[in-house]
């Protein structure tokens, strides 16, 4: 490292520990920011210097869980610099590479649309691409205009760095058509795959002739087992796959994971088939990478939850459960996790449209809340945009004895807990006496909706009767969307249900 370098890396980091100090955030992006108002090309200096290299991964779902799971895999092979907190843009990265002590290996979750950029300047020597899930259209646009920024990325890898796919998405699949020694990973138990193609998938026509794909197996939105039958394009070969799937409530999964290098059978401390995905795509990473069978099944079986994914938190003797959805795909997800793992009575369902998020939300109008309605007991919905959520359950179902609505997420979580204590008796598992569901984030940042208050109500609370009218005509009380990229926007957000 040369003597400007070590100056600017110093700064930075004494940055990032002020603003730790000062209680204004945990120096995840910060310093990172500052290093390349320095010297915008440290982070290639940084990440040149790494003995082992640098792998990437990229995904709309589930970039920050495969990540830490092959932190947890590769952490016993190599020092890590990894930017476990999922600040996942450059400046996130760079604070990374700064934050840790001595790294041999950068292992660094990747926003989508970060990634190409990410390769140029940190030289990868392996990189994941997981899902590709219609996801924030104000910033990103319609994910073929990502899946092209992805395929042109692809393109520029050198030969000799390692390529992992998801093969169960069709587009990110094909984006591996071209090149050598590719890893292709994926689930194959058609057990667990849906009845039929969800309404909101979205990549469900062929990539090479525009005809629809026939599903002989569709297990989260548009991923798992497809064929064309105008032209043939169908999955391809399975690298490292998960059979054999068991799923143990809202605690745990087990799956075989099968490689050419063997087989082994995995236990996960997380639910959910998309948490499967994750994983196996985690152990094809650590393969690549070199890892062993023996390290992937420790790892595995050593990691809990990342940062608000699954995570369990106490809370007054009881044990809240995070989740954290961002797109339709995600949310019924989740909410078929819960419902096979068992509903809790009492739900928390936070809603929030912060720029880091997106603005638009109109995503939450394709998640298929019914199922969830049949057995849930009291929903109380938060966040910047808890009357439009409240509004959603109302139409879809739910009726209004069942419905709180708390815009100030630290009040509903007081709510949440209340209800729970009057309600115990009737939950289903008492170790999950509470789920909070948390769209796009659980900050509360956004100003909460008019509320049309009585004299002598909660203040924290917003009763159904007092909302005003024009949160019951859905098409007037969406915020306008930014005039950056707008256009195309809206020509993806409108008519989504028609998809």
């Amino acid at each position: 490292m040369g003597f400007r370098l070590e100056l600017e890396t110093k700064a930075a980091r004494a940055v990032g520990r002020l603003s730790r100090a000062a209680g204004r955030g945990g120096g995840t992006t910060l310093p990172g920011k500052l290093l390349w108002k320095l010297d915008p090309g440290a982070v290639d200096e940084l990440a040149a210097g790494l003995a082992r290299g640098v792998a990437l991964v990229s995904a709309t779902n589930g970039k920050t869980t495969t990540t830490a799971i092959a932190a947890k895999i590769l952490g016993n092979r190599a020092r890590l610099a990894w930017n476990r907190a999922g600040a996942n843009l450059l400046s996130g990265i760079g604070s990374a590479l700064l934050s840790a002590e001595d790294p041999e290996l950068g292992l660094f979750e990747v926003d989508e649309a970060a990634l190409p950029e990410a390769i140029v300047r940190t030289h990868p020597r392996a990189v994941l691409l997981g899902n590709l899930f219609r996801d924030q259209l104000d910033r990103y646009g319609e994910l073929e205009l990502v899946a092209e920024r992805w395929r042109a990325a692809v393109a520029s890898l050198p030969e000799d760095a390692a390529l992992v796919v998801d093969a169960d998405d069709p587009v990110v699949g094909d984006l591996a058509v071209a090149r050598e020694g590719v890893l292709r990973f994926g689930i194959d138990d058609s057990r667990h795959a849906r009845p039929s193609l969800q309404h909101a998938a979205d990549s469900k026509y062929c990539m090479r002739c525009g005809s629809p794909y026939e599903y002989k197996a569709a297990y989260v939105g548009h991923l798992g087992d497809y064929r064309c039958a105008a032209c043939g394009h169908a999955r391809p070969a399975l690298d490292v796959v998960a059979r054999n799937i068991e799923f143990r409530g809202l605690w745990a999964s087990r799956f075989r994971l099968v490689t050419h290098a063997g087989e082994v059978e995995l236990d996960l401390a997380l639910p959910g088939l998309y948490n499967v995905y994750n994983a196996v795509g985690a152990a094809a990473l650590s393969l690549s990478l070199g890892a062993s069978l023996s390290e992937i099944r420790t790892g595995i079986e050593d990691f809990s939850a990342a940062f608000g994914r699954f995570e369990r938190i106490g809370a007054s003797g009881k044990t809240v459960v995070l989740l954290l959805v961002k797109n339709p795909a995600g949310a019924n997800e989740v909410l078929r996790t819960l419902e096979l793992g068992g509903i809790p009575p009492v739900l928390v369902v936070a809603l929030n449209d912060a720029i880091a998020d997106g603005r638009d939300v109109s995503w939450i109008w394709d998640v298929d809340f019914e199922p969830l309605l049949a057995k849930a007991g009291t929903i109380v919905v938060s966040g910047g945009r808890a009357a439009e959520l409240g509004l959603l359950l109302l139409y879809v179902g739910l009726t209004e004895d069942r419905l709180e609505v708390v815009p100030s997420l630290e009040m509903a979580l007081d709510r949440g807990l209340e209800l729970t204590d009057s309600r115990a008796s009737s939950s289903s598992s008492p170790r999950t006496p509470r789920c909070s569901l948390c769209g796009e984030s659980s900050r509360d940042g956004a100003s909460s909706p008019r509320t049309g208050r009585r004299r002598g109500e909660d203040p924290g609370r917003t009763p159904l009767s007092g909302l005003p009218q024009h949160l019951r005509r859905p098409r007037e009380h969406c915020r306008p969307l930014p005039s950056r990229g707008a256009q195309g926007a809206r020509a993806g957000a409108r008519g989504r249900r028609s998809r």
